[in-house]
C-alpha cells in the first residue's frame, strides 16, 4: 500500500505557540494554579494531558468571576474585548496565547468599527474564534456562514462602508463565493481575506491528495472547524474519506482492498497521533 501523508498535516504556528505557552507557564509557575479560558485548542487528547498536569479549563465568564489567584491563559481562538476588561478590572493575571493571525482580525474590526464601518464576519457564528472577533467589532456587525445569509444581508443603517473579514479556518472557495454575493449589493465594501495562509495551503494540499488516492483519512477533533473543512474538501474528491480523532476510531478492515491511502490532519492534531495512524496503516497492509 502507498501512503501519501500531507506535508501540512498537524499543528499550525498559532496552535503550536498556544500549547507551548501553557507548558511554559506550568514550568514557570509551579506554585500557582494554571487555567485556560476555554480549551486552549480543539483537541481532546491535548486537553486531557494538560488536565493531568493540573490545568483547569474555564468555560464561562461566570466561572471567571470565581478566580481569586493563579494565571489564566487565553486560548488560541481569542476572546471578546469585554473579557480582557473584566480580568484587568478584577486584577486577574493572564497570558494571551491568541493566534497572532486572529489578533490581527481583532485589530482590523476594532479599527474599522471605530471608523463607522458595518463589520461582516464570514464564518461559523458558534465558533469561539468568531465569537471573539464579534466581541471586538462594536454594535454594527453581521455573521454570515451560508449562501442564503449572504443573499439576505442588508445594511439597515445609513449607507457607509462594509468591512468583510473571515474566520481564519474558513473554506477559501466558499469565502470567495459569499464575498461575490455581497459585492453585488453595491455597498462601499472593503474585503480583507483573513483566512490563514497555512489553512489555505492545508486545504489545497488535502484536496490534491484526496483526488489521487482510493481512500483518505482526515485526523482531528470533532469540534475542530478546520478539520471539518478538510473532511468536506476531501470527501468531495474521494468517496472513501474517514474522519477520525485517534487510531481507535479507524476500522483498518475498511482499507483492506485499497492500494493508495492519503492522510491529512487538522491544525490542532498532535504529531504523535498522526504518526500512530500512519505507522499502523503502513504496518497492517
Amino acid at each position: 500500500m502507498e501512503i501519501k501523508l500531507a506535508k501540512t498535516a498537524g499543528f499550525c504556528f498559532g496552535v503550536k505557540r498556544a500549547v507551548e505557552t501553557v507548558y511554559e507557564e506550568i514550568k514557570k509557575n509551579t506554585d500557582k494554579k494554571i487555567y485556560t479560558y476555554g480549551p486552549i485548542i480543539h483537541n481532546e487528547e491535548v486537553i486531557k494531558e494538560l488536565a493531568a498536569m493540573g490545568v483547569e479549563v474555564i468555560r464561562s465568564e461566570e466561572e471567571l468571576k470565581k478566580i481569586t489567584d493563579g494565571i489564566v491563559i487565553i486560548r488560541s481562538h481569542g476572546l471578546p474585548k469585554r473579557v480582557y476588561r473584566k480580568m484587568e478590572e478584577s486584577g486577574i493575571s493572564y497570558v494571551d496565547a491568541t493566534c497572532p493571525f486572529v489578533k490581527k482580525i481583532h485589530t482590523i474590526v476594532s479599527r474599522e468599527s471605530a471608523a463607522g464601518a458595518h463589520i461582516v464576519v464570514i464564518g461559523n457564528r458558534t465558533h469561539p474564534e468568531v465569537e471573539g472577533i464579534r466581541g471586538w467589532a462594536g454594535d454594527r456587525v453581521s455573521i454570515i456562514q451560508t449562501r442564503e445569509e449572504a443573499e439576505d444581508f442588508r445594511v439597515e443603517e445609513p449607507a457607509g462602508r462594509v468591512c468583510v473579514v473571515a474566520q481564519t479556518t474558513f473554506n477559501y472557495k466558499k469565502f470567495q463565493e459569499l464575498v461575490e454575493i455581497i459585492e453585488k449589493k453595491g455597498y462601499d465594501i472593503l474585503v480583507l481575506n483573513t483566512i490563514c495562509s497555512a489553512t489555505r495551503k492545508r486545504q489545497e494540499e488535502a484536496g490534491r491528495i484526496a483526488k489521487s488516492v482510493e481512500a483518505m483519512i482526515v485526523i482531528g477533533d470533532k469540534r475542530s472547524s478546520n478539520t471539518q473543512k478538510l473532511f468536506e474538501i476531501c470527501n468531495k474528491e474521494c468517496l472513501n474519506t474517514y474522519y477520525i480523532q485517534t487510531l481507535d476510531d479507524l476500522d483498518l478492515n475498511q482499507l483492506g482492498s485499497v492500494e493508495t491511502v492519503g492522510i491529512t490532519a487538522g491544525a490542532s492534531t498532535p504529531k504523535n497521533i498522526i504518526e500512530e495512524v500512519q505507522n499502523n496503516v503502513g504496518t497492517n497492509f
